[in-house]
């Protein structure tokens, strides 16, 4: 008997009734919502007297059609990945430095390390960007990618050095064996494992890091929503505040799903047996169920005639 059928019971027939009724009645209920919002956005509301068109009313979105308005959004994007992208190798490479100083065996190194990571994610990435900036004077770019920088590398660091200690101790006992020493040992052997492992948390943190660039809005950086809910609402209006929205939300969106992805393919394509999966479902297309059976009863049958003869 498999694991499956010990530790799960197949649910009987009233238990399926009440689960087909419940996915009905949710479905119905999120069905609802959803044509209750869409009505709530295409009725007309009054704003000063003044009967305004539903959200989404064509004049609604017809700042769409001005080039200034994507060369603005476009500027917002840009200083978004500007600031992600070197917060991110910043903060991977942070995290790496972190982890392996926070699994020394070297008391002086660890234990200062602890409270220095216990301190960074402790505090606030906006009020670690509001400090870099009053004090240090760094100006809003940097602001921004440095608090990223300190806080997320904080977390990736304790991530991957969670990953170190899930490692079974026969990688750095066979590392050692061979004649490496144990930062050797850290670096070619367990952390390549450890970050494969701990990778989509990593992700999950620079899809994090990626969203956290809009509190750069606060210290004055012009990010994405500085630059669609801020600049453009004031300059087309509050007519243009759904669309602003829409089209930030979608943006977002577009650039997270999109790394998510990213992560995925690279875990897939780093996965120590991915090219050796590939091939052996290439050959097992290629091999007839029946001849397989054959072959493998063969073998077995030539295997027990040389143990007897061995006899």
């Amino acid at each position: 008997m498999s694991s499956a059928n010990v530790l799960f019971d197949a649910p009987g027939p009233r238990a399926r009734r009440a689960s087909l009724i419940g996915s009905i009645i949710a479905g119905v209920l999120i069905l609802g919502a959803v044509v209750w919002l869409v009505f709530t956005l295409a009725a007309e509301r009054q704003s000063g007297g003044i009967t305004l068109p539903g959200m989404f009313d064509s004049s609604r979105w017809e700042a769409l059609a001005q080039q200034r308005f994507w060369e603005i959004v476009g500027e917002g994007v840009m200083a978004t990945l500007a600031a992600a992208a070197i917060a991110a190798v910043g903060a991977i490479a942070l995290g790496m430095a972190f982890s392996l100083m926070r699994s020394s065996e070297i008391a002086w190194v660890r234990i200062p390390t602890a409270w220095l990571i216990e301190f960074l994610r402790g505090m606030p990435v906006l009020l670690m960007m509001l400090f870099i900036l009053l004090v240090a004077s760094t100006g809003a770019f940097w602001a921004v990618v440095v608090a990223l920088v300190l806080y997320n590398g904080t977390l990736i660091g304790e991530a991957l050095r969670a990953g170190l200690a899930s490692l079974p101790r026969g990688q750095r006992e066979a590392a050692l064996s061979v004649g490496m020493g144990v930062f050797q040992s850290k670096i070619l052997v367990e952390f390549p494992q450890a970050f494969r492992q701990m990778l989509p948390i990593i992700v999950a943190q620079l899809v994090v890091l990626l969203k956290d660039t809009s509190l750069g809005y606060i210290v004055g950086y012009h990010e994405l929503i500085r630059s669609t809910m801020n600049q453009l609402s004031a300059a087309l209006g509050n007519r243009y505040l759904f669309t602003l929205f829409a089209v930030t939300l979608v943006i977002y969106l577009v650039i997270n799903l999109s790394l998510s992805w990213f992560a995925r393919w690279l875990s897939r394509r780093t996965s120590s047996g991915y090219g050796s999966s590939r091939k052996a479902k290439r050959a097992a297309g290629d091999v007839d169920p029946d001849q397989a059976i054959l072959v493998a009863k063969a073998n077995a049958a030539a295997g027990e005639s040389e143990t007897n003869s061995g006899r």
